[in-house]
């Protein structure tokens, strides 16, 4: 028997400041802000399914992701658009094949948000 499994556990995010990181996906998620921050350098965002750790330690310019590692879900492509403008979140597309939009976090990391 194979002792991996085919799931994925985490995905870390690099970012220059944890806290606001946290502050701004948590926003970005209307998600609570008041986990603790471990080690000094990493928060994990209460998701349902697949964690996401936002880690200080391991950024640099290199480790940004270019192209989106994941995605978030939605069931409204239209008002996810709508939502990440009112956040004034920097938006890298608009809605493309009425399924999925790609934007950037405050560290300049791009992020996809996708209808499934």
């Amino acid at each position: 028997m194979n002792p991996i499994t085919n799931q994925i556990g985490t995905v870390f995010i690099p970012v220059r400041d944890v806290e606001k990181a946290r502050d701004w996906y948590c926003n970005l998620l209307g998600l609570p802000n008041d986990g603790e921050i471990f080690f000094g350098h990493l928060y994990v965002l209460p998701m349902n399914g697949t964690s996401v750790v936002l880690d200080s330690k391991i950024f640099a310019p290199d480790h940004l992701f270019k192209a989106p590692a994941f995605h978030f879900n939605t069931a409204d492509i239209e008002a996810a658009y709508q939502w990440l403008q009112e956040k004034q979140v920097e938006l890298v597309t608009g809605i493309e094949h009425n399924h999925w939009i790609n934007f950037k976090d405050p560290d300049g990391n791009v992020l996809m948000v996708c209808k499934c």
